[in-house]
């Protein structure tokens, strides 16, 4: 009877072992099956193994400094750049692996122990998705469907692609690649612009309670927001720190220190209309868009195409100091929101009934106004969708809620109610301002401000826009004087009226300027004298001796391109130019004479590092040595004792005690050779200043959109007063920044200097000459 039951018994397990076998190879024989149903593709279309091998993600193009700075990217929807893994801190990948796949190190793309616990409780203790398979979801099967059915096949394309990203990939660059690819959300497309835009800072220098935040967004970054949602990110943050102990990688305590931690985000936001340099990004993309369009990819066969500068990963290297940049951009709203307090107070209703502008006709401001609104964008919308012009004009003056410019406002904004025709009235009521720093010997750019604000300003003034020059034009008329008729700085000429009759020099009347005072002194000025205190009838003098005509070449040698008329009255600045031009042509005075062309790009290149383009400078002589330095001594004379000279002086003045009680005035005291020109327009429409050191030049430029809008008096709307502070306090911080080099020498003088600039020694040569004209004439022949 036992025996029997010993065969029944072993009967019975001999059919367990079979069984346990068949199952197995069914299960085996199934999953090989299902992987190769989906590699051929019966669950839906496999992207190719080439693909695989090089997955196409959209890249940001980089905007690179000169001193090495991301100053921003140009994208459309994906504001992304590549991270290499060595770029990645320790702690950023412990945190990625401690909480998302803590076996990722040991498996080949499934993890096959999490996958039975997902299967054995429902997902209820956790997922199995592995960092490789969550890529592949990233990058090739996208977000899960709502259908159990279609999300299974998607589950099993993840497994299959999986495996081939873990064949064709390091385990390093499986997680460079899946922190690339990750939307952190608020245009943070990938690690790098996550780390800049909540942290401000490059992700290998990320903090360990940062990236647990970061890494804690993976769970669903729409949801996990650190600017909506804090306190709850906060908490996902903690979890991470959590599985980061658990593992091993920081201990207990490290833990409950940093999850005791605040949160510390420093949103910087990363779009096209804020952060550095803007006006300039701006005028780049432009000058992309031209070069791309000349610049097709090397051709494929019989095919080529465009590079996509918004996709291709370019890396722009530019000439932009990002310190010189940041320095021009604070002297512009320090100097601004002053300037602008005390044009406002001037122009109160009852101070002046026609502000914003100021000596104009109610029919001209009614072109003004007639000609803002049909540029408008909102006329050219509604004109688009078919409106009357009736309807267009009653919706000019129906109140609507908008947000505003505001200097007061520590953002810059303000919500308001206004209609849209008081709108414009209101912008037009802002002083706008233009500011270029060009190094003199190579061209190179180093900052660029094209306005006040490109959010609500988008008019680039440094390039868009010109204004007239003012006097900022008479070293021009000096220089072609000293250069054809070796005039010595020390050379004199009256200061009485002065007139070039008519039918001269394309004269169609008389011209007969008059000084900015109206008087006339009827004593003699020194050149440099003259162009210190900007002397009107001295410059029509040297004009007329050398004529308009050699002037006019002269400057367009020295890149000024406008619209310029060979009649005397250029002399005084009565022709427009823009800021861009203007500092290339004074950087050739700053040069000994040689024109270099401004330079922003210095070289292109694509994704993978491939040269593109390389600048080549272009340069053209223009004046000899002798002339340059002539130039600069007498612009040096505007800084000594000339409408420049408060740069070297300090004045204790407030601006209204009503808007603020800073001191401003000129805080400057600078004591190193300046070479400068302040220029002043009729009615004060423009101030400009023109300033120079041995090794950078800027051009700063004030007024108006309109010209209408200006200062009742010379007091505040002349260059000295409007544009020059810009300057000085540019330099200012630029100086107390020593590792910028901005040279405080003197400018080099030429060895063999042929034009006499020591008027001691000039007089004495007069007076030796007028000593042999005498003995010459006593003499009997």
């Amino acid at each position: 009877m036992a025996k029997a039951v010993k065969k029944k018994t072993t009967n019975n397990f001999s059919k367990f072992i079979m069984w346990f076998w068949i199952l197995f190879a069914s299960g085996i024989a199934l999953v090989a099956l299902i992987f190769l149903s989906a590699s051929w593709g019966l669950f839906g279309e496999l992207p190719p193994y080439e693909y695989l091998e090089n997955p196409q993600t959209n890249l940001a193009s980089q905007i690179i400094s000169s001193d090495g700075n991301l100053l921003g990217k140009f994208y459309l929807d994906d504001n992304r750049t590549d991270v290499k893994f060595d770029d990645l801190p320790e702690n950023l990948v412990n945190a990625l692996i401690a909480t998302e796949d803590a076996r990722f190190k040991d498996h080949s793309g499934i993890d096959a122990r999490g996958t039975f616990r997902a299967f054995a409780y429902l997902g209820s203790k956790g997922g199995a998705s592995t960092i490789s398979q969550q890529l592949a979801r990233q990058l090739f099967v996208g977000v899960r469907s709502r259908s159990k059915f279609d999300a299974i096949k998607q589950k099993i394309k993840e497994w299959v692609l999986a495996i081939r990203l873990e064949r064709s990939y390091t385990k390093e660059e499986i997680i460079s690649m899946y922190f690339n690819i990750y939307d952190f959300g608020n245009n943070a497309d990938g690690i790098r612009s996550a780390a800049r835009i909540y942290f401000g800072k490059e992700p290998k220098d990320l903090k360990t309670e940062e990236s647990a935040m970061l890494v804690g967004m993976f769970k669903n970054s729409s949801l996990f927001n650190p600017l909506r949602r804090e306190e709850m990110v906060k908490n996902r943050r903690d979890v991470v720190l959590a599985q980061m102990a658990k593992y091993d990688f920081i201990t207990e305590v490290e833990k409950d220190s940093l999850q005791a931690m605040k949160m510390d985000i420093n949103y910087n936001p990363e779009t096209h209309s804020v952060g550095l340099a803007t006006y300039f990004r701006m005028y780049l993309q432009r000058f992309m868009k031209d070069w791309i369009n000349k610049n097709p990819k090397p051709a494929i066969g019989d095919e080529s195409d465009r590079y996509n500068l918004y996709l291709d990963g370019l890396k722009i290297y530019t000439t932009i100091d990002s310190k010189m940049q940041a320095n021009a951009e604070e002297a512009v709203n320090e100097h601004m929101t002053k300037l602008q307090a005390e044009f406002f107070h001037q122009n109160t209703p009852d101070r002046n009934k026609t502000a914003p502008f100021l000596d104009i006709t109610p029919e001209e401001t009614r072109g003004i106004m007639e000609r803002a609104m049909k540029s408008s964008p909102r006329w050219k919308i509604m004109e688009s969708a078919g409106k009357s012009e009736k309807e267009i004009r009653e919706s000019f003056d129906k109140k609507t809620e908008m947000t505003v410019f505001d200097w007061k406002s520590p953002t810059k904004e303000k919500d308001t109610i206004l209609t849209p025709r008081d709108s414009i009235r209101y912008y037009k009521a802002f002083l706008r301002t233009a500011m270029m720093s060009m190094e003199p010997q190579t061209g190179h750019v180093k900052a660029w401000v094209g306005g006040i604000n490109y959010k609500h300003f988008q008019y680039d003034n440094v390039i868009q826009g010109a204004r007239q020059a003012g006097s900022t034009f008479k070293p021009f008329v000096y220089a072609a004087a000293i250069d054809q008729l070796r005039l010595s700085p020390c050379e004199t000429r009256p200061d009485t009226q002065y007139c070039i009759e008519a039918g001269k020099h394309g004269n169609v009347e008389p011209w007969c300027p008059r000084n900015s005072d109206m008087k006339y002194s009827g004593t003699s000025y020194t050149l440099k004298r003259a162009l210190a205190n900007s002397v009107n009838t001295v410059t029509a003098q040297l004009i007329d001796e050398v004529g308009p005509k050699s002037v006019v070449s002269m400057v367009r040698n020295l890149g000024l391109s406008g619209d310029i008329l060979e009649v005397p009255s250029i002399a005084l600045g009565a022709l427009d130019v823009n800021v861009y031009e203007m500092v290339g042509a004074y950087g050739a005075f700053a040069n000994q004479g040689v024109y270099v062309k401004p330079v922003m790009v210095t070289r292109i290149e694509n994704k993978d590092g491939t040269v593109l383009y390389e600048y080549v400078p272009e340069t053209k002589d223009v004046l000899s040595k002798d002339v340059s330095y002539a130039i600069l001594d007498l612009m040096k004379g505007v800084t000594q004792g000339g409408s420049g000279t408060r740069l070297r002086t300090t004045n204790a003045n407030k601006w209204r005690p009503e808007y603020d009680e800073i001191i401003t005035g000129y805080p400057y005291e600078l004591t190193n050779p300046i070479a400068g020109k302040t220029g002043t327009t009729q009615n004060n429409s423009d101030g400009w200043f023109m300033g120079m050191v041995p090794n950078l030049v800027t051009g700063v430029w004030v007024g108006g959109e309109e010209r209408a809008v200006h200062f009742k008096s010379i007091t505040y709307g002349q260059g000295a007063s409007m544009a020059l502070p810009i300057w000085g306090l540019y330099m200012t911080k630029n100086y107390a920044d020593e590792e910028l080099g901005i040279s405080k020498e003197d400018f080099e003088k030429p060895s063999n200097m042929s034009i006499e600039i020591d008027c001691d020694k000039f007089s004495e040569g007069i007076k030796k000459d007028n000593d042999i004209e005498d003995d010459l004439e006593d003499l009997d022949f």
